[in-house]
């Protein structure tokens, strides 16, 4: 069984908080990423998600969408909830980085697209 409830930090060292998943899937937390195409100071920014009830097979598919806080920038990620041959949870995840561009013509570099692995943190 895969729960996406706990700490979590991926492949870069960003980290996040996700709080407890209602019945109807619904979940929120926070995130603190490592890197940022950005030279503001990085922040923690707030996370809100939805994962698939209709999957009771334990390995559930979500999406959770990160507004940053000190950039005009949106982040969604959409991945699955994994149980590997050794017990441990995986989140695997793509994730799409919508960046606020002065025109239209700039349209084409204001999206960028990545994967990452995340893995869960022991709570101290």
């Amino acid at each position: 069984q895969c729960s996406l409830t706990g700490q979590w930090i991926n492949d870069l060292g960003s980290t996040m908080k996700i709080l407890n998943v209602n019945g109807n899937g619904d979940f929120s937390g926070t995130y603190l990423t490592a890197v940022t195409a950005t030279s503001n100071e990085i922040k923690e920014s707030p996370l809100q998600g939805s994962l698939q009830r209709k999957n009771q097979k334990g390995q559930p598919t979500f999406g959770f969408t990160v507004n940053w806080t000190f950039s005009d920038s949106i982040t969604v990620f959409t991945g699955q909830c994994f149980v590997d041959k050794n017990g441990k949870e995986v989140l695997k995840t793509m994730w799409l980085l919508r960046s606020r561009v002065d025109t239209i013509e700039n349209d084409w570099k204001a999206t960028r697209v990545g994967i990452n692995v995340f893995t869960r943190v022991p709570l101290q």
